[in-house]
């Protein structure tokens, strides 16, 4: 368990070391959904060579590695996690990948431990809508951020467009397994969902310009199945609970996504819809 930070920082980082394995598995699940949000990120963060690059919660690492093969022998993408098993696991990724311009760090966004004004760019793909303090994380990623450097960030969308998480979501709150999502600006996968309120977190972090886009994203899936599986492996708390469910608790919200998700019927299986709220900001 980790030291020296509080019980929301404690449970994240409890989380990420329990599904970081499952999480690597799924590693190419995870960049087949996200690759829109990934594309836009590189295409506004704008990495040149020679550039240093910050990936805050990373996970397996991804994003960041996509930026390091553009900022050249003398650039350097600094990798970061809160989570040594993540971090463990981005390491790894990055050794099939071949990338030697990496820097690995045990980092937690909300106190960076890097000098003032020591990055060109920052990468966060769904990291800030999970912080306890993303005001924090933003304030410190403007302060490590040379003049003239760029934030991108990605976050879920509105929970209403996205049913991957909406679906298991009502069965579970329906079924007490979970309690009722709080709005925010309490932590969770849609705190930031509202292109005001990212807007206006970055505004108030010291950032003179910022722009948000929707990108639509979806998640292909065969049967109920492997949606269940996708989930358990993927879902942060989500992912926990449904784990931690009896057979025939299982069977119940089984029942529950069967009739739910029929209005994503495709020929091969279903096609659940995904919104992410992207911006980029200097």
């Amino acid at each position: 368990m980790a030291t020296g930070i509080d019980p929301f920082r404690s449970t994240s980082y409890e989380i990420s070391e329990a599904i970081a394995p499952t999480w690597e598995a799924r590693r190419a699940d995870i960049e087949e959904v996200s690759a829109p949000a990934r594309e836009w990120m590189l295409r506004e963060l704008r990495p040149r060579s020679g550039d240093t690059v910050l990936e805050l919660a990373a996970g397996v690492g991804e994003t960041g590695f996509d930026a390091a093969t553009r900022l050249g022998e003398r650039g350097r993408l600094i990798s970061t996690d809160l989570s040594p098993s993540m971090l463990d696991a981005a390491r790894r990724r990055g050794v099939e990948l071949g990338v030697s311009n990496v820097e690995y760090r045990l980092v937690d966004a909300q106190q960076i431990e890097l000098d003032t004004d020591s990055v060109d760019g920052v990468l966060c793909r769904f990291g800030y809508m999970l912080m306890a303090d993303p005001a924090a994380a933003l304030s410190e990623t403007r302060r490590v951020l040379r003049q003239g450097g760029r934030l991108t960030l990605a976050v879920w969308g509105a929970p209403e467009r996205n049913p991957f998480f909406g679906l298991i979501g009502i069965s579970l709150g329906q079924r007490g397994h979970v309690p009722p999502l709080e709005p925010p600006p309490a932590p969770g996968l849609f705190s930031m969902a509202s292109a005001e309120r990212t807007s206006a977190l970055l505004r108030d972090a010291g950032f003179g310009d910022a722009h948000t886009e929707e990108v639509q994203v979806h998640f292909d899936l065969p049967d109920v199945d492997e949606y269940l599986s996708v989930v358990a492996d993927t879902a942060g708390p989500v992912a926990l609970t449904l784990r931690s469910l009896s057979a025939a608790e299982l069977a119940a919200v089984k029942a529950d996504v069967d009739d739910s998700i029929a209005g994503f019927a495709t020929t091969s299986g279903y096609e659940l819809p995904g919104v992410v709220l992207c911006a980029v900001a200097s």
